[in-house]
């Protein structure tokens, strides 16, 4: 009984190690009377915040021309904002870019109009107030590209019971191992930690360029009366327990 258990732990120890192989500390001496576990966890939540992305783009013969125009939509967003009782400086500026456009039938290629585009980001906490805000923003001329995420914010919290979980599971794999070869379970001697974080999207409506274009926008999709998707934090975990 003593070979057949010493074999059995022998196998354990052979098929284990080969998981753990490239995670584990350079150099680190194998201890024989180890055992080596891998295991996922996870942990849900509800998203608590609503991230809100869309462009500002506005096209006119000069650079200055096109300058204003974006701006007096600006000004419509941040006053939209103020309506629903949100602060303007709540929202983020990701970038602002000037483009010449260019008349490409043109041999000498001739610059006719010039483009400025800028990136805002909105995160909101209240979503009762998420489709009026995309709704009067995607009515707002000069703007385009409109997309909906909901994300988990305070995601470290989230990250550590997601480990958590792994670990519990980890010692549990290890813990049943070593009572089927009649030993029992030490202390942990190694571990290494792999999370993600994911990001839940909500398709939108992909606006063109309202220069020129004829007739309203389209409505955002409905969303009222629905639950957002809860967010899921994945993690595994690696580990190493000694054994008595």
């Amino acid at each position: 009984m003593k070979f057949l258990r010493n074999s059995i732990f022998l196998v354990v120890l052979l098929s284990a190690g080969v998981v753990l192989a490239q995670s584990q500390p350079a150099g680190a001496a194998l201890p024989m009377n180890a055992v080596y576990v891998g295991a996922d966890g996870k942990f849900e939540s509800p998203p608590d915040t609503a991230l809100l992305t869309f462009n500002i783009a506005a096209q006119q013969d000069t650079a200055r021309g096109a300058y204003d125009k974006a701006s007096a939509a600006a000004e419509q967003v941040r006053q939209a904002l103020k309506n629903n009782g949100i602060d303007p400086k709540t929202a983020e500026i990701g970038f602002f870019a000037v483009q010449p456009m260019y008349d490409w039938k043109n041999p000498k290629h001739r610059v006719i109009a010039y483009r400025v585009v800028t990136n805002v980001t909105l995160k909101l906490h209240d979503f009762t107030k998420v489709g009026a805000i995309a709704e009067q923003m995607a009515e707002i001329d000069s703007t385009e590209n409109q997309s909906l995420s909901y994300i988990l914010e305070n995601i470290e919290a989230a990250k550590v019971k997601a480990t958590e979980d792994a670990m519990r599971k980890a010692r549990n794999e290890a813990n049943a191992v070593a009572t089927a070869g009649g030993r029992t379970l030490g202390e942990l001697l190694y571990a290494s930690v792999d999370v993600q974080q994911p990001i839940v999207p909500v398709p939108m409506m992909q606006m063109a360029m309202r220069a020129g274009v004829a007739g309203a926008a389209p409505p955002p999709p409905p969303t009222e009366g629905f639950t957002p998707k809860s967010v899921t934090i994945n993690a595994h975990v690696n580990a190493m327990y000694g054994l008595k």
